[in-house]
């Protein structure tokens, strides 16, 4: 009885110190973790630090693009999305993979945009949000020189912008980030295009939109929307961007479709409303707090054969999708793409294949224009995109631009000098004629849309 007593007690005890142990290493364990957590909280946090935009655009900045996925709830007619669908999502697992691929490569640029699109952004905002939280702790741990120098950017069509979801990231990273908004104009103009893609009865987006505009712009008063214009919204074009000044939005961002989809004489009806807009905004007086990119003072001028940069940032952007490839943009997707093949220059594992991102590297003006859009007379501020040059090119080639809008850009330019021309002489007769570099500078300062 007493060895058996003995044992007991001997099994009790150690019983009682494995307890003990367990209990003191799952105490540690939990304290850890909850030390990680609060740290990263705290790297959240300081990396949450406001800064002023003029800091920020002063800088070189690299350009990321996360193709989160390609599904959206709309079909709009002019995307040039084509392959959109709901099977291609990133997953958390890739965008980390993504995220230590990039930030483990030395670039040149000292500030980054990490861009979020789709299809539509904020379906995945869960992985969203997980993936700007790991870009922020992992430039914290790595002391990278991005770290405090980087901006989140995310092009959304506003439907689920006042979800909860939504607005808990954006009061997260309120600081460091930029949204925009597409809305096309009127609700005529708008819902042409972009319209839902289910049901069988044809339904236009803008009330679903425009509800949130106003919790945008007291959120994002200097960001500006997008709006594209197509063959079928000319007739729209005065009108719409007149009602999106009235909603608020002081920056209009506006291109024509890169495309060949323009018809005999859209350029005069282009022309023709670009006027119209430009008597309203000076006779209005709107163009002291408002601005639409048509209208700028740097574009309509020959070009020096030294003005031979590339319009396009394809090849020092870089973009990665759901499966973990890397494009020099989001163009060169197959989702994108009509006719080629994407054009794919590395992946999260083995990183980026210099010998095929060498071609972008060397696109300028030059190599890639035909002579009469080297000797045009209106050269500054014809747009092109690289992607578009690629899928419309005769071969497969990067080094073919696309002229399709060659005539809506001189019908901008005619406009152009219109406006200029007009508000100039109306500040002259106002005795403000000294007001009229500043409103130059500001047109000059804005980016043009890609």
């Amino acid at each position: 009885m007493v060895v058996a007593g003995l044992v007991h007690t001997v099994v009790r005890v150690a019983v009682l110190v494995h307890v003990q142990e367990a209990v003191r290493a799952l105490a540690i364990n939990r304290a850890v973790v909850h030390v990680q957590g609060v740290v990263e909280v705290i790297v959240i946090n300081l990396m949450n630090q406001s800064e002023t935009k003029s800091n920020w655009q002063s800088r070189v900045i690299k350009n990321i693009t996360f193709i989160v996925t390609q599904d959206c709830q709309l079909s709009c007619r002019y995307c040039y999305q084509i392959g959109k669908n709901n099977k291609q999502r990133m997953s958390y697992e890739v965008a980390k993979k993504a995220v230590d691929s990039i930030l483990s490569t030395i670039y040149a640029e000292n500030a980054v945009v990490w861009d979020f699109i789709g299809g539509e952004p904020f379906l995945e905002i869960d992985l969203l949000d997980k993936i700007c939280d790991y870009i922020k702790i992992q430039l914290y741990k790595l002391n990278h020189a991005w770290f405090n120098n980087y901006r989140f950017n995310i092009t959304t069509n506003g439907i689920n912008y006042h979800s909860d979801k939504v607005q808990n990231f954006i009061k997260k990273n309120l600081t460091h980030l930029s949204i925009g908004i597409t809305i096309d104009g009127t609700k005529r103009k708008h819902d042409l295009n972009r319209i839902w893609k289910q049901g069988t009865e044809e339904r236009g987006s803008y009330d679903d939109v425009v509800k949130n505009i106003p919790l945008w712009t007291s959120q994002f008063p200097n960001d500006g929307t997008k709006v594209t214009i197509s063959s079928a919204d000319l007739p729209y074009v005065c009108e719409s961007v007149l009602h999106l000044f009235s909603l608020g939005i002081h920056q209009v961002n506006i291109n024509c479709v890169f495309e060949n989809t323009w018809e005999i004489g859209d350029d005069l009806r282009f022309e023709k409303q670009l006027i119209l807009l430009a008597d309203s905004i000076i006779e209005n007086n709107l163009f002291a707090n408002y601005h639409c990119s048509f209208f700028n003072e740097n574009i309509g001028k020959p070009l020096l054969l030294t003005d031979n940069q590339n319009w396009c940032g394809a090849g020092s952007m870089l973009a990665v999708d759901a499966a973990g490839n890397f494009y020099p943009c989001l163009r060169f997707a197959a989702y994108s793409l009509r006719e080629k093949k994407p054009i794919i220059i590395g992946n999260i594992h083995e990183g980026i294949d210099q010998n095929k991102l060498r071609p972008f590297l060397t696109l300028d003006r030059t190599t890639q224009s035909p002579q009469k859009c080297i000797d045009c007379e209106v050269a500054s501020g014809c747009a092109w995109c690289q992607g578009e040059n690629y899928d419309a090119a005769e071969t497969d080639t990067i080094y073919q631009r696309s002229i399709a809008i060659c005539k809506m850009h001189k019908a901008r330019v005619r406009a152009n000098n219109y406006y200029w021309n007009k508000l100039f002489r109306k500040l002259e007769l106002e005795g403000r004629a000294d007001e009229f570099d500043e409103i130059k500078s500001k047109s000059s300062n804005t980016s043009e849309p890609c």
